[in-house]
């Protein structure tokens, strides 16, 4: 389904398509064993093509069926191949074709995001959509290091680092405890 809809609205670089199982599912899928145990709302900013979100989405099915997911994706080409891998595959998501800073506070469990935003922006959105006590888990390249001093500055948050099981140059952020100072 990828594959047929990336032609026409361009959810992954063409580029990767070759290499689409390990460059986005795998990649994906790596950041769920750090979704706490008693999540039951997860929302993914900017879910472009289905990742991370609709991978975890489908892989919880089944163990955890009562999981909800928030998709908010502001392309509506890109909302409504969404709308259709969800229904296909069965995942217990709802889309929000808007803007992350436009939709309403979402207070999810769970905020994810992946190639979207540096990260002092995605702290922004956390704060926005993340309900206390509730963890971001963002996943960020090479210069994560740069980007984490940056949000440090004007945001206080609890973090662990995780290297990528997919780029060695890349980590998968965990963050708790967010707040702007």
């Amino acid at each position: 389904m990828l594959v047929k809809w990336n032609g026409a609205i361009n959810l992954v670089a063409r580029g990767t398509v070759e290499d689409m199982w390990s460059r986005h599912f795998v990649d994906s899928a790596q950041i769920l064993q750090f979704c706490p145990p008693s999540c039951d709302h997860w929302a993914d900013l900017g879910t472009g093509g289905g990742f991370p979100g609709l991978v975890i989405a489908i892989l919880v099915r089944e163990s955890r069926p009562d999981t909800r997911f928030t998709f908010v994706e502001s392309d509506q080409r890109k909302a409504a191949f969404l709308r259709q891998a969800s229904r296909e595959t069965g995942a217990n998501v709802t889309v929000l074709a808007e803007r992350i800073e436009l939709c309403p506070a979402l207070a999810a469990n769970v905020v994810s995001a992946r190639a979207l935003a540096p990260l002092t922006t995605l702290c922004g959105y956390a704060a926005r959509h993340c309900q206390a006590g509730g963890t971001a888990i963002f996943q960020k390249g090479a210069s994560y290091s740069e980007e984490l001093e940056d949000a440090l500055k004007n945001w206080r948050f609890d973090h662990s680092l995780h290297p990528s099981q997919t780029d060695p140059a890349a980590v998968i952020l965990s963050i708790t405890n967010l707040c702007r100072l």
